[in-house]
């Protein structure tokens, strides 16, 4: 009863009291972390990898990973962005891996009924172009578009991500934006 109770406080508590619990080795609080968590990373891996049916695997290794590197965690109050990097970065490096020995055979997926073969082919196409013109971008633009893009950050969010300033976040931002638009127009 008492440890249900303790489980429940820490509930309502907030991110730096929670992650700052789960650094010192609190099982419970850690819990609280993962349940308060997972579908924000798992929604955010999915759309790293395109609903890969690896997700929750990633999620889960990022989870361990979190666990075993939360006393490295400097301020706990961002322990949020802090997950959702692991996340990204664990899902990259599983896309990394997976794109060394993938088959075209193991990732076409037959069309479905109501879309045409060439309606498919032209969307994956959009799909490989977006993903070819992210992977052209420096790394601070690329990082801060998929943090607004796919994770939903705020400026502020993104500048205390990349550790810049919330200026240099809106200008990282808007080149890699209008690298994306140039890059992407013949798919208007």
């Amino acid at each position: 009863m008492m440890a249900e109770r303790s489980t429940h406080a820490l509930g309502d508590a907030d991110d730096r009291i929670v992650a700052g619990r789960a650094a010192d080795g609190d099982v419970d609080a850690f819990a609280v972390l993962v349940r308060r968590y997972t579908r924000m990373m798992r929604a955010y891996t999915r759309r790293i990898m395109n609903a890969s049916a690896d997700v929750d695997d990633v999620v889960q290794e990022a989870f361990v990973t979190a666990w075993q590197r939360l006393p490295e965690l400097d301020d706990p109050a961002r322990v949020k962005p802090w997950l959702m990097r692991i996340a990204g970065h664990k899902a990259m490096d599983r896309l990394r891996a997976d794109r060394a020995h993938l088959d075209v055979d193991d990732i076409d997926a037959p069309a479905p009924e109501s879309a045409s073969p060439a309606r498919v082919a032209e969307q994956r196409a959009g799909v490989e172009a977006l993903g070819a013109a992210l992977r052209e971008l420096p790394g601070p633009q690329r990082e801060a578009w998929v943090l607004r893009e796919f994770a939903g950050c705020s400026y502020d969010e993104i500048a205390q991500e990349l550790d810049v300033s919330v200026s240099t976040a809106r200008g990282l931002l808007a080149r890699a934006r209008k690298y994306i638009i140039v890059r992407m127009e013949e798919w208007r």
